[in-house]
Formats: structure tokens, sequence, C-alpha cells
């Protein structure tokens, strides 16, 4: 089958090959692949970001969002059917959706939600999930707080702000001055235009920042946090619970204090708190992710969609900070269809 593989580390890392057919284990669903789409954590994998924790073996297909339909299932498979069409950010390991065929544990798939068409889906799981498990599972957001979503009109950050504004908070978002529109349309209640005013300077008292930039943003996230609040990173730096996460020796809980010493040492001079976040797959929390999609509480949001030939190109589009807003979807199936 044709694929998009990451044959060594690095930028250049990627390239188009033909692979076996997955093996289907007991377990597993194989599905056809209809549509998948790209996000930071492709560039980060293929780069090699994780490789002391995430051990890939070389060569390996990538791509952690697919949607599509199901051809085939193990005989221990439960509540799932040849013809489904389901969505899935597959688990770490047993990625691989820039492919015509991925074999995915029954637990990570679930039902394409019905109001969506298995492009839209495709643009949903990593970054719905992602929120979810930040906001209902990690901070526990109640009606009446206060949440600043950075980068709102991005993949993660349009879809955050959407599930924010359903649990009853209050959300502020940055967003440039040509995205403002939308990521009102979407929920947010203040909008600030980096590109004109500096948020740290006209937020304050929030309960939770979800940062997706780290660096500089991160720290000047902090400021903004009333005493106690706590601003989540999925951007960096890691701390020992992303080691813990990933089930690392000790050790690596170690290195991932010290990567993360100054935003940590930071946070507690503030009386606030910082934690890093590794999303995990769950086909569960989609199935309850796609009945809000269907109830029209979220809606995906797509910049651009490219052929599947052009997986490449679709990186290098997003690489390059040229997506306006939402995700980039790779369809495998013609325009007209």
């Amino acid at each position: 089958m044709k694929a998009f593989v990451v044959e060594k580390y690095g930028k250049d890392g990627v390239r188009a090959a033909d692979v076996p057919e997955p093996t289907v284990g007991d377990g597993d669903v194989l599905v056809r692949v209809s549509a998948a789409s790209i996000n930071p954590l492709d560039k980060m994998v293929r780069n090699g970001e994780f490789k002391r924790l995430l051990k890939y073996k070389l060569p390996f297909v990538l791509g952690h969002d697919v949607a599509g339909v199901v051809t085939q299932v193990g005989p221990a498979v439960r509540g799932v059917a040849v013809g489904d069409e389901v969505y899935a950010r597959p688990r770490d390991l047993r990625i691989g959706g820039f492919a015509e065929l991925i074999a995915i544990d029954q637990d990570d798939v679930s039902p394409k939600p019905e109001s969506l068409t298995l492009r839209e889906a495709a643009a949903v799981p990593l970054v719905a999930l992602t929120s979810w498990q930040i906001l209902v599972d990690r901070a526990h957001v109640k009606p009446g707080q206060k949440v600043l979503i950075h980068a709102g009109a991005g993949g993660l950050g349009s879809t955050a702000i959407q599930l924010a504004k359903h649990l009853g908070a209050t959300v502020a978002t940055t967003a440039s001055t040509r995205t403002q529109e939308l990521v009102r349309s979407l929920g947010a209640d203040i909008v600030v235009d980096y590109t004109k005013e500096d948020f740290s300077k006209v937020l304050s008292g929030y309960d939770l920042v979800l940062d997706s930039l780290g660096g500089a943003n991160l720290e000047e996230s902090l400021t903004v946090l009333k005493p106690g609040g706590l601003a989540i990173g999925v951007a960096g730096p890691p701390d020992a619970g992303f080691a813990r996460q990933l089930d690392a020796p000790s050790p690596m809980g170690v290195v991932m204090n010290a990567l993360s010493r100054k935003v940590r040492k930071r946070a507690k001079a503030l009386g606030v708190r910082y934690q890093f976040f590794f999303m995990q797959a769950n086909g569960s929390q989609l199935r309850e992710l796609g009945a809000l999609y269907d109830n029209g509480h979220l809606r995906p949001v797509i910049d651009r969609t490219f052929p599947f030939d052009q997986t490449l190109e679709a990186m290098a589009y997003v690489e390059q900070g040229r997506t306006t807003a939402g995700k980039v979807v790779i369809s495998m199936a013609p325009d007209d269809e």
C-alpha cells in the first residue's frame, strides 16, 4: 500500500513509499483511510523530539488523525463492524494515518459523528481529545471560571474555545486581526489581537491558561493567573508527569523536571502552577465528543484540503505557518467526491 513514512529523524526524513499492509491483531480494526489531518505532533515525532520516550522502529508511517471505513475486524473486536465509518487518534507507537490502510486498537476507535463528513471527522480526534482531557479531566473547568486559550484560530485553540464555552467558562483568546471574527463566532468572550496588544497587560485573574506556543508566551501566561491558577502547556517544556505517563524509567523523570525547572520555579514564585500535557488515545471519549458535534456544540474548522499524494506539501504548508485557521486535511478521495 502507499504511505508516507519516517525513514530517518529530521526535516527531510519523510518519504512516500510502498509498504506492506498492516497486520490485524485480535483486538484490531482495519480501516481504509478516507482522510487524515496534519498536527504539530507529526513534525515533533518526525524530528525525533520524543525518541527517547516514544521508541518507534524506523521506518514507520506518520499520521496521528484518521477517518475512514472499517474493512476487517479481529476476532476479539466487539461493537465495530465491517462497513462502519469511524474516526480515531491511534495510540502512540501505533500511529500511521498517512497511508491507505491502518490497523487500530478497537479501544481507540469511535463511530464517526453523523453530522460530519469523513474529511471533517479527520480534523477532529487529536485536538478534540486534547481539549477534553485538559479542560474536563485535568483542569475540571466549572461554569463561571475564566479560561485563556492561546492561538484561538488554530486547530487546538478553535476546538478548546468551543468546549470551554460549552462547559460554562468565560473564554479569552489571542488571535490575529483577520481571525477575530472567527474566534468570536466560536464563543470567545474576550479577544486580544496579539499584533496590537500584549495579553499579559490586559488580562488578569484567570483560573486556567492553555498554552500551545511555549517559550516567552508561556512565561508571560503565568502572570495572568489568579493565585493557585494553572497553566497547561502542550508545546513544552515537559515535566516528570510526562515521563510517568509514558512509563519511562525514573531517571527520565529527573531529566524532564530539569527541562521545566525554570518555568516551574517562576510559577511557584507567582503562587501558580505549571503542568505539561500530552494527550492519550481514547475511543470512549471520542464517542462523547461525537455527540457534542452532532448536537451542534462543537464544529470543526478546516483551513485547506490536500490530496493524499501531496502529503509532504501539506506538512510544509503547516510548518511554514501558512494556515489561516483550523486544520489542514489530507483526502484520499478526488475533490468531486
